[in-house]
């Protein structure tokens, strides 16, 4: 389980993403996959997270499950629950959680979809894997910056000369062109 930490900017909570987002979709376990589509197709969300009465997390529907759970195997959408092809006990993050230890979680375990709860237990987001994307992008950008300099600069004078090829190229089709 992730460390919670005090410190602010690596915790959940303190992602733009977590202030902005919208509030999960939720329904009760005994819900039926056809209403929960309804609603995950009306909002256009991947997931509706099963809670109990007190808003505490008890599974996950994804749109993977619906397919592998219930399309595959024939049922009647609206005759089985939610509860039946729900991922139960999901994993579940605190809102102090460190956002590192997630991400390592979430691609290390492969999952996509993270609930995230207050100190009392009750759903307040949930985090996908895109939402960790802007995270990770300025890290990402930097570092084929650093790759692309560090090429260009040990390989300089092999890009002189191909760029000089190509302009000589580039202005001899054109002053032929001209020429005809």
């Amino acid at each position: 389980m992730p460390d919670r930490v005090s410190r602010p900017g690596n915790r959940l909570m303190d992602r733009p993403e977590y202030k902005s987002k919208q509030r999960p979709l939720t329904c009760s376990p005994d819900t039926s996959i056809f209403d929960a589509v309804t609603s995950m197709s009306e909002k256009n969300f991947g997931a509706v997270i099963v809670v109990d009465p007190d808003k505490k997390v008890l599974g996950v529907v994804t749109e993977r499950d619906v397919m592998n759970k219930l399309v595959a195997l024939e049922l009647d959408a609206r005759k089985t629950a939610v509860s039946d092809i729900m991922t139960k006990d999901p994993r579940v993050a605190s809102e102090s959680d460190d956002m590192l230890d997630w991400l390592r979680i979430m691609s290390n375990e492969r999952f996509r979809r993270l609930p995230v709860v207050d100190d009392n237990g009750q759903i307040k987001a949930v985090f996908t894997q895109g939402d960790f994307v802007s995270y990770t992008w300025p890290d990402l950008m930097y570092q084929m910056k650093s790759i692309a300099t560090a090429t260009v600069t040990k390989n300089w004078p092999f890009f002189l000369i191909g760029g000089g090829l190509a302009l000589y190229s580039l202005l001899m089709v054109l002053v032929i062109s001209f020429i005809n």
